[in-house]
């Protein structure tokens, strides 16, 4: 009797040891509640950029050429020397070109006393042709000797038309000489600053074939331009007055302000991809920036300030083990999950524009300050209460 007791004892204890081992493997195995990220729908500014690189150039670059060629003679301006219009630069030799002035001087000298001669030749020549004309009257001199006469004067005639024409030629062979000798004077035609200088004294420029740039001069470095390469897919939000920042390895903690003065159509077209200058104007008044300098530029395509917005993460988040009912893309009608009584629920919402970071809220039933869930997390910390998200609007 005793032993069957004890044995149902036993027998309960290991039914009592198995029903707590089942009880504990459930215990650690149970899944537990999800933890939620969320985010404030907040009020703020939505912006769509465009991002390029390019290059800061002065907005007007004059090329400073030699029409003539000859060694340099001597150099009167350099780098970041400031010209007027009219300055001498740089001087070519100029001792074969006054040569040529002096002959075509000498030429036109020559011509003009040739043209005294021949004046002195029609003057006699008109006096003989009336004096012979009167004596054929009176039978003194034969009819021939008359039309001797005359073909005489009219020849010299003739010959005075041909000397004035060809002091003509002389005076225009002289004034040619001598602008090719005022060439020799490389001057500038614009105020400016000196940015470049290709030529050292003692060098020979050859004009021949090509006229060589000898200095570059910015004409006003107090406004300058950034050119840069905007790739096919973005040109078409890109338009002339737009807002845009940039900045420069130069100076990272600054940025700074312009807008978009031009697009231009030609393409660029560089290992078969295609990009656009889309030309950004930049006041310089305090010279920080330099020519050549790389820019880092973003063009405000689309701007909506104090718009209410969420972040993008909780337009595209859905929480497991929930249906959800997405809106018309066309229509913009989309929604967010939000927490109300410690579950996620759906609420609609017709979106706008769209950034980086951030979509703009048009309507719907969401509330600025509520918050929306971003993200899930697995795990058996936070007994499905909402973790604040990282996110912040800019």
């Amino acid at each position: 009797m005793n032993l069957r007791i004890a044995s149902r004892w036993w027998l309960l204890l290991l039914l009592a040891l198995l029903l707590a081992g089942a009880g504990a493997t459930w215990w650690m195995r149970r899944t537990p509640p999800p933890q939620y990220v969320t985010a404030a729908a907040e009020k703020g500014d939505i912006v769509r950029s465009v991002i390029a690189t390019g290059n800061v150039n002065p907005v007007v670059t004059v090329q400073v050429g030699s029409y003539v060629s000859g060694p340099i003679q001597a150099l009167y301006c350099d780098y970041n020397t400031r010209v007027k219009a009219g300055q001498l630069c740089a001087k070519i030799d100029p001792k074969s070109f006054q040569v040529a002035v002096d002959q075509a001087r000498a030429n036109l000298v020559s011509a003009q006393a040739q043209l005294a001669k021949d004046q002195a030749s029609l003057e006699y020549a008109r006096v003989n042709y009336e004096r012979d004309r009167a004596l054929l009257g009176r039978g003194v001199v034969s009819r021939d000797t008359v039309d001797s006469d005359y073909s005489a004067y009219r020849q010299a005639v003739a010959q005075v038309a041909l000397d004035k024409a060809t002091i003509l030629q002389r005076r225009a062979a002289l004034e040619g000489a001598q602008v090719n000798l005022n060439y020799t004077d490389i001057v500038s035609p614009v105020d400016g600053t000196v940015v470049s200088r290709n030529v050292s004294v003692g060098q020979t420029v050859a004009a021949s074939f090509q006229t060589p740039t000898l200095f570059l001069i910015a004409q006003d470095l107090t406004r300058m331009q950034v050119d840069t390469n905007v790739s096919e897919s973005d040109i078409g939000g890109v338009h002339v007055g737009q807002r845009a920042t940039f900045t420069v390895d130069a100076y990272p903690g600054t940025t700074f302000q312009g807008r978009v003065a031009q697009v231009r159509e030609a393409p660029i077209t560089v290992q078969n991809v295609i990009t656009y200058d889309a030309v950004i104007s930049v006041a310089n008044p305090r010279l920080l920036l330099l020519p050549g300098m790389t820019a880092n530029a973003r063009i405000i395509t689309e701007e909506r300030n104090n718009v209410l917005k969420v972040p993008l993460q909780a337009l595209q988040f859905s929480p497991n083990g929930f249906a959800a009912q997405p809106g018309s893309a066309r229509s913009g009608a989309s929604h967010v999950w939000v927490l109300r009584d410690g579950r996620p629920a759906q609420v609609a919402v017709s979106v706008g524009l769209r950034d980086d970071t951030a979509a703009e809220i048009l309507g719907g039933a969401l509330k600025p300050g509520e918050e929306v869930i971003t993200g899930e997390v697995s795990g058996a910390q936070g007994g499905g209460k909402p973790a604040r998200s990282p996110f912040r609007f800019p």
